[in-house]
């Protein structure tokens, strides 16, 4: 008789049991939202904290709204790992210390800074009691012994942790699909990506099933949902966001390394959840964060300069990204700021030396707790495809690439991306550094207050596409990890089928001809008609330690974008 394998069972007792905790919520959590559901919904952070604070809202009421939405949502994307809803729901009774007045409890409350507030968790995040999968079967039913520094943080702010959000195996990958919780869908198309690894926690947001949501980002893993799912993101510099108790994809990497990173439906809550964050002494939970408080800015009288990279070497924006950022430089101008061109140091080979960073073990440490009958994400079968393959055969490969073909960003790709020596891991640091040197230089020169770039070149693909697209597509994203500056995603627009449609005969042009193998893969994939409707995000890029600039500096573009009557309005879900 046919047994059925530890990962299918694993698998089946997962989901099995995010189901039973779904089937456990009270009746009133599957009907629609009411008026009063939805006043609650339309609060921003403050409000929602103020309210809760005082004691006129009640969690009970607040989970009633938000739980409405989180189930509607995982009925629709599948964005769900874990519910935790029935625990959030019970009152946490703590006595209080002895000879406590009325004035001591009132003060205790009030020091809540996010009091009320549904905060869902990305599943590679460890809160205690709970599984942190990563995407891996091989993690079920391991819970947590210890919370990390985040959600510590996030319960004596008052903050409630409902849910947590479904991530691919080990992270990497431009889907967010796994054996362990099925694909998670796009909330505007279903038949399109909502972008990984936190693709999840983005579904959730656009269907307003949380205010705010905690993800991880190495290569774009925040931003690319952000962008695909219509709602923002903004990954800061290394030390600024408190990470320990996170897992990476690549468990030990720190020359180009994983940080947590939040985002949200609204820039307003984002910007003042970050500040209240960081007013709860974000290094005294854990050891990794600088002693840095909150240093508020004001830029909104000020006449900026923005530097627009409209190419990173690889793949050209597709014409809707193109438009999106159109969009935003002409509406920055209209407001008085400076915008000008940058070409900045070689990208393609910024991005060559932070990829043979992250798979310089050979991929062992990504690859390790997958189950031999455990699906990967495509993106992820060609690296380990890649890796295994002889380096003599690459160099081969990569020779008859640049003769056939001219394509150096992918020959390069094919002879260096291979198991490094530690000599040979610690020359590529250098050259890391030497490269940020560059960046850094050439910022001096322009005198830049910001960057503005696509997030990607394409909108949500289409699934089961990212084999085409490639890993290497994320690099309007991943280089600014490499540099570890600061960068934000907003919304700006939406797919037009006609105004963002290639021009007829495109794949016979010139221009498509003179493309190099990993655009033409990705072009692909690109069809404006069947995209239609799908978010278009821009991207606010700002130096290190500039997290308070890079939040002024998406609220100037956002403020620059309603100005001309191009105010991002999501679909309500």
């Amino acid at each position: 008789m046919f047994s059925q394998s530890q990962h299918r069972r694993d698998c089946a007792a997962k989901q099995e049991e995010r189901q039973k905790k779904l089937d456990g919520l009270p009746s009133s959590f599957f009907e629609i939202c009411t008026e009063t559901d939805n006043k609650v919904l339309d609060l921003s952070l403050s409000e929602l904290v103020e309210r809760h604070t005082a004691g006129s809202l009640s969690t009970a009421s607040i989970l009633n709204a938000y739980g409405k939405k989180v189930v509607s949502a995982q009925k629709a994307t599948n964005c769900l790992a874990g519910v935790m809803i029935q625990e959030a729901l019970v009152p946490k009774v703590t006595a209080s210390p002895t000879g406590s007045d009325c004035t001591d409890i009132l003060e205790q409350r009030l020091a809540k800074p996010l009091s009320g507030v549904p905060v869902s968790i990305k599943d590679c995040i460890d809160i205690e009691g709970y599984d942190t999968t990563i995407g891996y079967s091989t993690n079920v039913n391991h819970p947590a012994s210890s919370s990390s520094a985040i959600v510590r943080l996030l319960h004596d702010a008052g903050a409630i942790t409902h849910v947590k959000t479904t991530v691919p195996p080990g992270l990497f990958a431009l889907e967010t699909s796994s054996d362990l919780f099925g694909r998670t869908s796009n909330p505007y198309n279903e038949k399109h990506s909502s972008g990984a690894s936190t693709g999840g926690g983005g579904a959730l947001l656009a269907y307003r099933g949380s205010v705010i949501e905690i993800g991880t980002d190495l290569g774009g893993s925040t931003r690319l949902p952000a962008h695909f799912c219509g709602v923002y993101a903004m990954r800061s510099s290394i030390g600024r966001f408190p990470c320990q108790g996170t897992f990476p994809p690549i468990p030990g990497l720190e020359s180009v390394a994983t940080i947590c990173a939040p985002m949200s439906r609204r820039l307003e809550d984002l910007e003042e959840f970050w500040k209240r964050v960081v007013q709860m002494r974000p290094w005294e939970y854990d050891h990794t964060c600088v002693p840095l408080p909150w240093r508020p800015i004001n830029l909104q009288e000020t006449k900026l300069k923005f530097g627009v990279i409209w190419e990173d070497g690889i793949i050209s924006p597709s014409p809707a990204c193109r438009r999106a950022l159109e969009w935003t430089c002409e509406a920055l101008e209209k407001q008085g700021h400076e915008v000008v061109d940058f070409l900045p140091p070689n990208m393609p080979e910024g991005l060559n030396v932070g990829l043979q960073l992250c798979f310089g073990d050979g991929g062992a440490g990504f690859f390790a707790p997958l189950r031999k009958d455990e699906k990967l994400d495509p993106v992820m079968v060609a690296v380990k495809s890649l890796l295994g393959m002889p380096l003599l055969l690459k160099k081969f490969l990569a020779m008859i690439t640049r003769k056939l073909t001219g394509d150096e960003v992918w020959a390069s790709m094919l002879e260096t991306l291979h198991l490094k020596s530690p000599a040979e891991e610690r020359a590529l640091v250098v050259s890391r550094d030497e490269h940020r040197a560059k960046w850094h230089q050439a910022w001096e020169d322009e005198g830049f207050d910001f960057l503005l770039t696509v997030p990607h070149a394409l909108p949500a693909i289409p699934t089961g596409t990212a084999e085409k697209v490639t890993l290497v597509s994320a690099s309007y994203m991943m280089i600014f990890n490499i540099l570890d500056y600061v960068a934000g995603v907003l919304p700006v627009s939406f797919v037009d089928r006609e105004t963002d449609a290639l021009p007829k005969d495109f794949m016979k042009s010139t221009d498509y001809k003179n493309m190099g193998l990993i655009s033409k893969g990705a072009y692909s994939v690109y069809d404006a008609d069947e995209m239609h409707g799908l978010p278009l995000g821009v991207q606010v890029v700002g130096r290190r330690f500039e997290e308070e600039k890079v939040l002024q500096g998406m609220k100037i573009v956002e403020a620059a974008l309603e100005g001309c009557g191009r105010k991002f309005i999501p679909q309500e879900f």
